[in-house]
């Protein structure tokens, strides 16, 4: 009788099947389907580095560019306009009235202010403008001028009418009046002009700004009856300021 002789296991390739496991185990699993990490060549990252720079160079450049060209162009215009801000001077005022009861503050000034254009090619075109009298902070008249064109080598008379009617007053607003009523010297005003002005240079215009012109060293004395007092100007002293509004905040 022939025995059977059965054949042989296949050989384990590669470690062989004594240590697989079946089922295969979650580690496997994940191990098997995480992609292999290449890093990546230093190379692409140089290159990156290079665009960076190049483009912030370039930005650089057109910026510098710029501010040249508007060095050049600002230069050019000094050169052939020679342009001088405005001047104003407070010529004249008046005072008919300035009675303060209880709390309540009655006023009427006549102001005469001369606006001086010392340019020989430059005009300027103004809004209306804004006239208000302040008795050190104290608001105590107000007004309004229409606006107007000024010429070149050009003296134009603005007259404006300011009043106060029936306003009521703080106490310590109050306070204040009463105390520099007294003074011997008379009160002591402050004139306050605001307008927005364009500047024209033949074809040439440049946007609207705000300015504010400040004029102080003006006294007036208190009157008495019915006829009005000439106040003294003689000493009075007007600053221009430009204002520029960015966004919310105004500069100047």
């Amino acid at each position: 009788m022939t025995d059977r002789v059965y054949p042989a296991a296949k050989p384990a390739v590669n470690g062989g099947a004594a240590n697989a496991s079946f089922p295969a185990t979650k580690a496997q699993l994940y191990g098997a389907s995480r992609p292999t990490y290449r890093p990546q060549p230093y190379h692409h990252r140089r290159s990156r580095r290079r665009i960076c720079c190049t483009i912030c160079f370039w930005l650089i450049l057109i910026i510098l560019i710029l501010l040249l060209i508007i060095g050049v162009a600002g230069a050019v215009v000094y050169l052939l306009y020679r342009p001088h801000s405005p001047s104003f001077t407070v010529t004249a005022l008046k005072l008919s009235h300035f009675n303060l009861t209880s709390s309540t503050l009655n006023s009427k000034f006549d102001v005469n202010v001369t606006a001086t254009n010392p340019n020989k090619k430059i005009t300027f075109s103004y809004d209306p403008t804004t006239v208000s009298i302040f008795s050190g902070d104290v608001d105590v008249g107000d007004g309004t001028v229409a606006g107007f064109f000024h010429r070149e080598k050009n003296i134009t008379l603005l007259k404006a009418s300011i009043l106060r009617s029936g306003v009521a007053l703080e106490s310590a607003d109050e306070a204040k009046l009463k105390s520099s009523m007294k003074s011997k010297s008379g009160l002591a005003l402050t004139v306050k002009l605001e307008t927005k002005v364009k500047g024209n240079m033949g074809k040439l215009k440049t946007p609207k700004v705000r300015i504010r012109v400040v004029c102080d060293g003006i006294r007036v004395t208190i009157p008495v009856g019915k006829k009005p007092v000439v106040g003294s100007t003689s000493n009075a002293k007007c600053d221009v300021n430009v204002r520029f509004k960015i966004w919310k905040w105004t500069v100047g």
